[in-house]
């Protein structure tokens, strides 16, 4: 979005749904991917079998609502699970598992808190979010903001695991519209391990800067 004059709702919407692509794979080693095409739709909602809804406001106010199958929900699942060296006898193989609900709504809150932080550095705003909470339901719920939006805009986008298992975000927001006034600063995002490194970089550096010549040359360095 950085290099746009113009950002729009359905910007919004794209980095939003990078971010669930980008949390959602690492965390799980999946391939998860996303239709190309975008739904219009009318109203949002929880759907089985497990889904959630999580609340945004600040520059913008939203609804993100995110509806997984139960063979979605349990394939990325028990990827984050064996991926973090979980034995297999401890990892749930039912989508209805307290244990499912409270990994998938921890990567929902990480897929926001990513989203949020985008939007933080390149719209140079903020926006926060509510809690996200994922529930095993069996049947569909109605979502709504409840707030006045002057000009609503909804859309639901198709998500697709390696296994092909399928899952739906939906997106319901005031249309909203980003233009640039000025050339400002961008702030780069930091990425700790890359800081990590470096600093282990540097000690190591140091040390062996300090090692006095004599032992550097016993040891033939």
């Amino acid at each position: 979005m950085r290099n746009q004059e113009l950002v729009t709702t359905d910007d919004i919407l794209h980095t939003l749904c990078d971010s669930v692509v980008g949390v959602l794979s690492a965390a799980s080693k999946n391939d998860v991917r996303y239709s190309g095409m975008v739904q219009r739709i009318q109203k949002t909602g929880l759907k089985p079998d497990i889904g959630c809804f999580v609340l945004f406001d600040g520059a913008f106010s939203g609804l993100v609502v995110i509806n997984f199958s139960a063979a979605a929900a349990l394939e990325l699942y028990q990827g984050f699970m064996r991926q973090m060296g979980i034995p297999e006898e401890e990892i749930a193989t039912l989508h209805t598992s307290d244990d499912v609900a409270n990994v998938l709504g921890e990567l929902m809150n990480q897929m926001l808190g990513h989203f949020t932080g985008i939007i933080s550095r390149e719209l140079q705003t903020n926006i926060n979010q509510s809690q996200p909470k994922m529930l095993a339901i069996s049947q569909k719920v109605m979502v709504s903001l409840d707030t006045n939006l002057n000009e609503p805009q909804m859309r639901r986008v198709s998500f697709m695991t390696r296994n092909n298992n399928i899952f739906y975000l939906e997106l319901a927001m005031d249309k909203t519209e980003f233009f640039k006034i000025k050339e400002a600063d961008v702030v780069e995002e930091i990425d700790p391990d890359a800081l990590i490194a470096t600093y282990k970089e540097k000690a190591a550096n140091t040390t062996a800067a300090h090692v006095p010549n004599d032992l550097l040359d016993e040891l033939g360095l």
